[in-house]
């Protein structure tokens, strides 16, 4: 499936279970417990799912992870707004698996491709380990479960294998600067304080911290994005030209195309 988030729910009961990598009996069961929306019925009545219901369940799963239970998992859901889209729950999903350090366990093939929520081939599982997802280990694999998803959803990106690895050292770069930066601004915002309020400052910032580095860079994204697709002109860029004016890049084009 590949929809947007406000294109028509196309998934089967059957295929939603496959690509969240639980069982249908598991959605249905979440569904009468009200941790599902109901999907949309479509003719002969067969109901039919999207990708709000599939980030829905991934986030459900990392929930789990966490060690929360069924009753605890409804409640938290309850308290999110109804309509949120596959994006919003994405975030909320990203920001509930920063309150856990990293994971890392010893599965079988068949559970990473569940965890992963998907099939994987060999060639997927290599491009895995190259990322530094998963490993061999004897009898299976050792996964970050808490990066297995998103090296996951790599596998569709189209780009090359050392344009992923580029994209990573810039993400940590940045990250870890602004992670030093926030560190600085939040340690002499305390320094004077108890340390039981410090430690329940710390537990407060933390996600939110994390959601607004989120957002701030999702916006940010969209706006290069945005700039780089239309140009200054506002028109769409024709394609194959990389310069600013589309002239496939004139002098003093560097600095611009960059951002």
């Amino acid at each position: 499936m590949t929809t947007t988030d406000t294109e028509e729910p196309t998934l089967t009961i059957d295929e939603l279970a496959a690509r969240a990598g639980v069982t249908v009996r598991t959605v249905r069961f979440y569904g009468t417990k009200g941790l599902l929306p109901p999907p949309v019925l479509g003719p002969r009545r067969v109901g039919h799912y999207g990708r709000e219901h599939l980030a829905r369940l991934a986030l459900i799963e990392e929930l789990q992870q966490q060690g929360m239970t069924l009753a605890g998992i409804e409640r938290y859901l309850r308290q999110l707004p109804p309509d949120l889209s596959a994006h919003d729950l994405a975030i909320h999903r990203a920001v509930v698996a920063s309150w856990a350090p990293e994971s890392v366990e010893t599965v079988t093939r068949a559970e990473l491709e569940r965890r992963a929520g998907r099939p994987l081939g060999e060639e997927d599982v290599e491009r895995l380990v190259a990322m530094g997802v998963v490993r061999p280990a004897d009898g299976g694999y050792e996964a970050d479960l808490g990066l297995l998803r998103l090296g996951a959803g790599l596998l569709d990106v189209p780009l090359s294998q050392e344009a992923i690895f580029a994209a990573r050292k810039v993400l940590v770069e940045h990250a870890r600067a602004a992670a030093r930066e926030l560190s600085q601004l939040f340690r002499g915002e305390v320094a004077e304080r108890d340390a039981r309020d410090v430690r329940s400052l710390s537990a407060h910032m933390h996600p939110l911290v994390v959601q607004a580095l989120l957002t701030a860079f999702q916006r940010s994204l969209k706006e290069e994005l945005g700039g780089w697709l239309t140009g200054p002109s506002g028109s769409t860029r024709p394609s194959g030209s990389t310069g600013p004016s589309g002239s496939g890049g004139s002098s003093g084009s560097g600095g611009s195309a960059a951002g």
